[in-house]
């Protein structure tokens, strides 16, 4: 059997169901739907090649060098299918459910495969990327200055059964300069954004979304103007913790990581720092003073920050004071001051 299905009941069955993407595995590295497997009809020359000869000498050469091509792969195909989907249920797609798509739906379907079609295959996937990226969500924002432990104060508050969309994960970065680690891959923009979708689709629009105060930009993946717009307007909780207990969590979190990798990054903000705090950060890092190093750069990233601050409407940043940096305590607190004020509302 085979069925076409619109985005809708394609992303529903991709809860429980493999999903396949038949593109070449170029375009499947580039982005994909989250969670999918590549089962490439083409490689990446083979496809050149029958696009050339589409355009050339016209569909029906371009089928018949496309079965050329594929002819001894089929077997190949169904048994890696088979490893994929052993109950022989599956979704497929190619990029606008044509005919990549719709040869391995034929070939899975004669062997005794339920075949599910996306319609409008990857290309309309990414129109609903799109939209989801534009709608309003009910969010709440955590701020805090570099070092105030916001994103393990977020993964506690999703324990507390909040909802919450971690952003720097998504994007494989914490943000600042220094924010890859030294070992953190991001992913493309576009693969990015069909992470977030796909965690917005999982929300609830009634109940409140917890974000992490982010610039435009986290590393090299920019967040969506609309949804930053909205992030901009949004709640902003904002922990204030004492200097010397955020100098102490970013000594523990970036004092191990490797020198040249500080020292670079360091230079990549000279200009920022100034050159005597560049200077001195860098003598600071190669002596393994690192609460020296900490210090200097967080006199840049709290301007940068408060900066940040400035342009938001002030009647929508509520300020707790902290004690640490401990995540479950702040979790705590924010998830208490949150229900007295929905209590007085």
């Amino acid at each position: 059997m085979i069925q076409t299905l619109d985005i809708v009941k394609f992303l529903e069955m991709a809860d429980t169901t493999p999903v396949v993407d038949v593109r070449t595995p170029l375009e499947f590295e580039h982005a994909s739907i989250p969670g999918a497997f590549n089962l490439p009809i083409f490689s990446n020359e083979e496809r050149v090649i029958v696009g050339t000869t589409y355009k050339q000498k016209g569909r029906e050469e371009a089928i018949l060098l496309g079965f050329d091509l594929t002819g001894p792969k089929w077997s190949a195909f169904i048994k890696e299918a088979l490893k994929i989907a052993p109950n022989k249920k599956i979704l497929v797609h190619c990029w606008r459910g044509g005919m990549r798509s719709g040869a391995m739906a034929w070939a899975l379907n004669l062997y005794g495969f339920e075949v599910y079609l996306l319609e409008g295959g990857y290309k309309r996937y990414r129109n609903w990327v799109l939209a989801q990226l534009k709608k309003d969500y009910p969010l709440i924002v955590l701020g805090g200055m570099t070092g105030s432990g916001k994103t393990k104060t977020l993964l506690e508050l999703k324990k507390l059964n909040q909802q919450v969309i971690d952003l720097e994960d998504l994007a494989q970065h914490q943000g600042s300069s220094y924010g890859s680690m030294g070992k953190l891959i991001q992913p493309t923009q576009e693969y990015f954004e069909n992470l977030f979708a796909s965690q917005l689709q999982k929300t609830d629009g009634t109940r409140p979304i917890w974000v992490e105060d982010e610039s435009l930009s986290i590393g090299r993946c920019f967040l969506p103007n609309p949804f930053f717009k909205q992030m901009r307007e949004s709640t902003l909780l904002k922990l204030e913790v004492p200097f010397q207990k955020r100098v102490d969590f970013l000594v523990e979190e970036y004092g191990k990581l490797d020198k040249e990798f500080l020292i670079e990054r360091t230079i990549k903000i000279g200009k920022r720092l100034g050159p005597e705090q560049t200077r001195d950060a860098i003598r600071a890092i190669e002596s393994d003073q690192m609460e020296v190093f900490i210090k200097l750069v967080l006199v840049y990233y709290d301007k940068t920050y408060s900066n940040g601050q400035g342009k938001r409407s002030q009647e929508s940043v509520h300020s707790l004071d902290c004690k640490s940096t401990d995540g479950i305590e702040n979790s705590m607190l924010l998830f208490n001051y949150i229900q007295s004020i929905m209590s007085v509302e």
